[in-house]
């Protein structure tokens, strides 16, 4: 999450100039593979000791000769290095490959990258298909190889036959509704709106309630002493004077419908007295949350048993009171000699 919101500050700087350092990427023409018989090669990766210290991979590529439709099967130390990307590009040519598998670790960081080398051979990149082969195999199984390498040929031979299927996919281009809808009012939602806004787009945030701010009005002082009142107010002001953010307070979602880019939403305003419908590119759900109300230690029952929240709202009550020189009465956290925490109420057990 730091990650993402270093990337939107970083965003919010460069907006002027947004797409003008972008070179578009030529790729050699696609080949048809439609009349053409499978003819799919695989490559096995030892990822270090990661896999090749557990399954048996020269077995595996072995095995995988085997495979009806298979014209080549190899392995490598590291299949992700720029090294073999070129040797399957080589591979793919000299055998005249139009199926492509790596066995190897997980598709959800190496896909894209395979996919990038099958582009820039002239396959279309949906003719892919990957294994996990090391969190599926050798990181849950290392205690015996044997069943590791066994189960890693099962899933090679599974992706051989699914890629015998596969067809070319192709990208299509959409019109993009350029306004962003936050859903939720509070810290989180008004600052993605000023981050949205700030990057020059619109942007529209429905909040439930009659006010901005969310959980935020509940807190007063940070860890490091910092007035979070003075900051929540400095952030409203910002949001509200901002003229690309409309805020609809008092307001709820009442339907949505779209797909990705282009979404159309009922919104009920007007304390759901009305209704209006707005067109969005981009959802941010900022629906924030509640503080649990614990059933334990006899919350609820004694005044004495407060949460942290509560506590803290009597804290400011007192300094308050301090602020008029005892003009106001004294307050019972004031008379406390003693004070018990308890963490975690209700938040280990199985629900």
């Amino acid at each position: 999450m730091q990650a993402s919101g270093a990337v939107t500050a970083a965003e919010s700087i460069l907006a002027e100039v947004r797409g003008t350092e972008i070179v578009p990427k030529i790729y050699p023409p696609e080949r048809d593979v439609s009349g053409e018989s499978p003819r799919i090669g695989v490559f096995v990766c030892h990822c270090g000791i990661n896999i090749g210290s557990v399954v048996d991979v020269p077995a595996v590529v072995e095995y995988a000769k085997t495979l009806p439709d298979v014209v080549h099967a190899e392995d490598n130390l590291f299949t992700c290095s720029q090294d073999t990307q070129e040797k399957i590009k080589e591979m793919i040519h000299e055998h005249g490959l139009n199926r492509v598998i790596v066995a190897s670790c997980t598709p959800r960081t190496h896909e894209p990258l395979f996919q990038e080398t099958l582009r820039e051979s002239g396959l279309n990149p949906r003719l892919f298909e990957m294994v996990n082969i090391r969190d599926q195999c050798s990181w849950v199984h290392r205690d015996v190889p044997d069943r590791a390498t066994e189960k890693a040929k099962h899933l090679v031979r599974m992706a051989v036959g699914k890629s015998r299927l596969l067809e070319p996919l192709h990208t299509v281009e959409l019109s993009v509704t350029q306004k962003a809808l936050v859903i939720g009012g509070g810290l989180a939602g008004m600052v993605s709106a000023l981050s949205i806004a700030e990057q020059g787009f619109e942007v529209v945030i429905v909040e439930r309630e009659n006010e901005l701010g969310g959980n935020l009005r509940n807190l007063y002082y940070t860890a490091a002493g910092e007035d979070v009142q003075e900051y929540l107010n400095s952030l409203i002001e910002k949001v509200e004077n901002n003229p690309r953010i409309k805020v609809l307070k008092g307001a709820t979602v009442e339907n949505i419908e779209g797909y990705i880019g282009n979404y159309k939403t009922t919104i009920a305003t007007e304390n759901r007295e009305s209704k209006m419908e707005i067109e969005h590119g981009i959802v941010v759900v900022a629906t924030g949350a509640e503080e649990s109300k614990p059933k334990e230690y006899l919350y609820g029952e004694d005044e004495r048993v407060i949460t942290q929240l509560e506590l803290e709202k009597r804290l400011v009550e007192v300094e308050k009171i301090l602020e008029t020189k005892g003009k106001k009465p004294i307050s019972e956290i004031q008379k406390l000699k003693s004070v018990v925490m308890i963490q975690c109420v209700g938040s280990r057990d199985d629900e």
